[in-house]
């Protein structure tokens, strides 16, 4: 996964504005850091095509409630196994625990993946990968699920994070050449997640 950066100039006047604000502007930076990579042809995942028109992405509402603070039940014996993608790839990943929430009225539970590939990465060694799928999915988000990154807890924690405010479209909602983590089904929410990147134009 991708690092963004962002201006530092943007972070002075965010950090002075009323703390009431804070939360917004928090989610509006990971609008702003998504939109610029995706303007920039050496980091975007959209065609050459595409890249020539492209403005920003489409997002919905910023919504406080879609951010969740999840009890967190740890898997250390969870077997490693092939994720299945958009391609024959098949990355090995571990469960690392599962999230349980209630969202909108209704309880659900998400598992949470670490990759192993990355687990002895320095840079991603911390990066938990939550890919799921909703209610929106096809009609106003993309068909394939969207992801949402995470870190590891503090040791010792028994609560999660998870704020779909943040949730992403994987590559192959823009461009057909990568190859992408299809969310196994027991990440299917029967909710819907009106938060996030909204489905990239019509015929995606």
């Amino acid at each position: 996964m991708k690092t963004f950066f962002f201006p530092f100039l943007l972070l002075i006047i965010i950090s002075c504005k009323p703390q009431t604000s804070d939360y917004t502007d928090t989610i509006k930076l990971f609008q702003y850091e998504l939109n610029t990579n995706y303007s920039d042809a050496e980091k975007s995942p959209l065609t050459e095509e595409d890249l020539k028109t492209f403005k920003a992405l489409d997002f919905f509402d910023i919504d406080k409630n879609y951010l969740v603070e999840a009890s967190l039940e740890l898997t250390p014996n969870a077997p490693i196994f092939e994720m299945q993608t958009t391609t024959v790839r098949l990355p090995l990943y571990k469960k690392y625990g599962i999230a349980r929430f209630t969202l909108n009225g209704k309880k659900c539970e998400l598992s949470v993946y670490q990759s192993l590939d990355l687990m002895t990465s320095l840079d991603y060694a911390n990066y938990l990968f939550l890919p799921f799928n909703d209610n929106t999915n096809g009609k106003t988000s993309y068909g394939g699920g969207r992801f949402i990154d995470l870190e590891i807890p503090e040791a010792g924690s028994k609560t999660i994070v998870i704020d779909f405010n943040k949730s992403y479209n994987p590559y192959c909602a823009y461009n057909h050449k990568y190859s992408c983590p299809i969310p196994p089904s027991e990440n299917n929410l029967n909710v819907e997640i009106s938060a996030g990147v909204k489905a990239y134009k019509e015929h995606h």
